[in-house]
């Protein structure tokens, strides 16, 4: 061992000691802040499926690989930091001794092969990435999905890949150099090709090592004195979050679908017995969400993909989901060290620390505690409330978070707060809320009207009660019994399933609101009311199958009244006339003319992943139909729809029309409306007929048409409608 090789090997191991102690102390401080969380016991459940989903979702980029050459890039950037780890760990030995490798498998051609293409793909891979960041940074597009990322830590942390990825390859060019690399050419080409041109300097590879754990040494220290560096931080945490998302058998977003019940100490909160003095009511402190959802706070990676599909950020409304995230993850850890010595609000907002306890509080900390979790700059607020009132629970934040935050669940929770606790909400949703419990429906309708929609159809709509047995409860909902338009698709069903010869029946003034407008907005307690009604009624109904028309009840019955003990199989009736036709029983017999378009509901397709269904209904009334399949319920269907003329924005990436999370009823005063962004691309295709499958999405696609003034030109249907037209053969 030379002067230079005594010299590298105190100077790596000093640097690496001061590392990995700051890196103890940053894993220990994530670790106390997760553990402020509230309890949340069902994350332990299904290990098997938890490891199955967190392997499939890392290891194959899932999630990631939505965004193709992005998703490949980072994934070959993710396997190289993984494997070239074990380069990082052999420079110490080079350090030592310029000609040593990594023992045992650090001279087994394979290990050279691999590492070798993993360095090349990943140098590649991270230089694409970069590209990219720089081609869509904040000031180069209209609403760039790095506005508010925390850029310098982007810019170290793709500068330290591409530094660690440089001087590996220097450490082999110089052993070449100097005869004393192990690998063929045929293996290491690229090491070859850079040792040709190095000179044989026997120091070399020594000094380069160095570097290189120089430059790992850094991003470590830098991270470490940065815990709320999500950035880099997430690629140790990523691995946790998605391990323990809410359902991990979920393919896409696990927030998606049901939202999560309203908690207590770790338990869904029992109206009957809760008490709002020792009973928490929703969020009203970063403590009170629940263990997972701080440990979702610290694992943003802050890329933007959530910011870049929000309806409400796309409109210039001041949501943006990751800002959300980022500005709770902040808050967090400023308040870290208060909350640690044992400070904190007990449910009545008395200080839980002793005097003693807070003493030696750093000054900063005591003043982040005394923000308010909702408030206006004047209030210096963690979250606006037109933050908080923006979302429509559309979803597409969680659906294309590749870390897998579930953005809704907190988003409602602490909604919940606001509503129940402190009465604080867009006061046109107060009308709603009245009308739901006094009424039993949004629009404050009389109850006894709920059958109005069955006046004048040519036969008779058989009722639960008056016909002994049958197939389908046709679950017509608010919107399909009380507002105008969506009685059109509610008659149109009907019809169909008549002539379908389909055994069904309604339950007519049995009926109540699902309780999704109630739920969404935060009112948890008039959701349980309108829940358990309908649970009671469907049960002394002996209710197999439903039929429901509306996604959100669609989504209210087959996901959330699980958990009050009713499982039921629930249909849209695009899925059960998908069936209809591929089987036979309804044959379009007249195209469709004009050309149509068709709009994704949030709570069927994203949320639900009812995609095809509605789409090979429309084909067959377009004379497209071919082949047949099985959606996820297994019922048999027809083709996928041709001559269907598809938004850009579709599927699982469908814009909003801006009805959902109880937006419906409250005014959209902030930025363009989201309807009429959707409206617009819905006529950029220039189709004459624009299909829904949402009563809410009718109404918001049905007024931008008007507001565009082209109501003359073109019109807004259900896809039900949209089918009956095509059985009539015209004269």
């Amino acid at each position: 061992m030379g002067i230079a090789q005594i010299v590298a090997t105190v100077l790596a191991g000093a640097v690496t000691v001061v590392a990995v102690y700051l890196a103890v102390r940053a894993v220990l401080t994530i670790t106390a802040v997760i553990r402020q969380g509230q309890p949340d016991p069902a994350r332990f459940t299904e290990p098997k499926t938890r490891t199955r989903t967190m392997l499939v979702e890392t290891v194959g980029h899932t999630r990631m690989l939505k965004w193709s050459a992005i998703g490949a890039a980072h994934w070959f950037v993710m396997v190289s930091f993984v494997i070239l780890s074990l380069l990082v760990l052999e420079a110490y030995f080079e350090v030592v001794d310029p000609e040593a490798g990594l023992p045992i498998i650090g001279h087994w051609t394979i290990f050279g092969l691999v590492t070798e293409w993993i360095g090349i793909l990943g140098l590649i891979g991270i230089l694409y990435l970069i590209y990219r960041r720089q081609r869509d940074k904040p000031g180069s597009t209209k609403r760039s999905r790095f506005l508010g990322s925390t850029m310098w830590q982007a810019y170290f942390v793709e500068a330290v890949i591409v530094g660690v990825l440089i001087f590996g390859f220097l450490i082999r060019g110089f052993k070449v150099a100097t005869d004393h690399f192990e690998y063929p050419v045929w293996a290491t080409p690229l090491s070859h090709a850079i040792g040709s041109v190095l000179p044989a300097w026997e120091d070399g590879g020594t000094w380069a090592a160095l570097i290189k754990i120089f430059i790992s040494m850094a991003w470590l220290i830098t991270i470490s004195l940065n815990p709320t560096m999500g950035v880099a931080w997430h690629r140790f945490l990523a691995f946790f979050n998605i391990y323990f998302k809410r359902s991990p058998e979920k393919p896409a977003g696990s927030g998606l679908g049901a939202l999560k019940p309203m908690m207590s100490g770790g338990k869904p909160l029992d109206f009957e017995e809760a008490d709002p003095e020792k009973d928490q009511f929703g969020v009203a402190q970063v403590e009170q969400f629940t263990w997972k959802g701080l440990l979702d706070f610290s694992t943003c990676t802050e890329c933007g993909r959530c910011q870049s599909q929000c309806p409400a950020w796309n409109t210039a409304k001041p949501l943006s989901p990751k800002l959300l995230v980022l500005s709770l993850r902040d808050h967090a850890y400023a308040k870290a060290p208060y909350l640690l010595a044992g400070g904190g609000k007990d449910l009545m907002g008395e200080e839980k620390g002793t005097e003693a306890q807070l003493a030696g509080v750093d000054v900063l900390a005591m003043a982040e505690s005394e923000r308010p979790l909702i408030g206006g700059v004047d209030e210096n607020g963690i979250i606006d409330p037109d933050v908080l009132w923006s979302c429509t629970t559309c979803g597409a934040c969680v659906e294309q978070c590749p870390v897998d935050i579930e953005h809704i669940d907190h988003i409602v929770d602490m909604r919940r707060y606001q509503v129940l606790i402190e009465s604080s909400f867009p006061s046109e949703a107060g009308v709603m809320l009245r009308n739901l419990e006094n009424k039993g429906n949004p629009w404050g309708a009389p109850q006894n009207t709920r059958e109005d929609w069955t006046k004048g159809l040519p036969f008779e709509v058989p009722r639960v009660g008056e016909v002994e047995d049958f197939d389908y409860l046709f679950w017509v909902g608010c919107a399909g019994a009380f507002e105008d338009r969506a009685k059109k698709t509610t008659r149109a069903v009907a019809t169909l399933l008549n002539e379908a010869g389909v055994n069904y029946a309604i339950l007519g003034e049995g009926e109540t609101c699902s309780g999704d407008p109630a739920r969404r907005i935060g009112n948890e307690f008039i959701y349980q009311m309108l829940a358990q009604q309908n649970v009671e009624t469907l049960q002394e109904a002996g209710v197999k199958k439903i039929v429901a028309t509306c996604p959100h009840c669609f989504n209210t019955l087959g996901n959330e009244y699980e958990q009050l003990g009713l499982k039921v199989e629930v249909v849209h009736h695009t899925q059960l006339l998908a069936h209809l036709v591929a089987t036979g029983k309804l044959t379009p017999v007249q195209p469709v003319d004009g050309g149509v378009t068709y709009h994704d509901p949030c709570y069927l397709g994203r949320h639900n992943r009812v995609f095809e269904a509605p789409r090979e209904v429309l084909g067959s009334a377009l004379g497209g139909a071919a082949g047949k399949s099985q959606d996820s319920t297994g019922i048999e269907s027809g083709g996928r729809a041709s001559g269907l003329i598809e938004m850009p924005r579709n599927q699982e990436r469908s814009f909003c029309c801006g009805a959902g999370g109880a937006r419906m009823w409250m005014e959209e005063r902030i930025g363009k409306r989201i309807n009429v962004e959707r409206t617009e691309e819905a006529l950029a295709t220039g189709a004459k007929t624009i299909a829904v499958g949402c009563p809410f999405c009718y109404t918001m696609i049905g007024d931008g048409v008007t507001g565009k003034g082209k109501q003359e030109e073109v019109e807004v249907v259900d896809v039900a409608t949209v089918l009956l037209r095509s059985l009539k053969q015209e004269a």
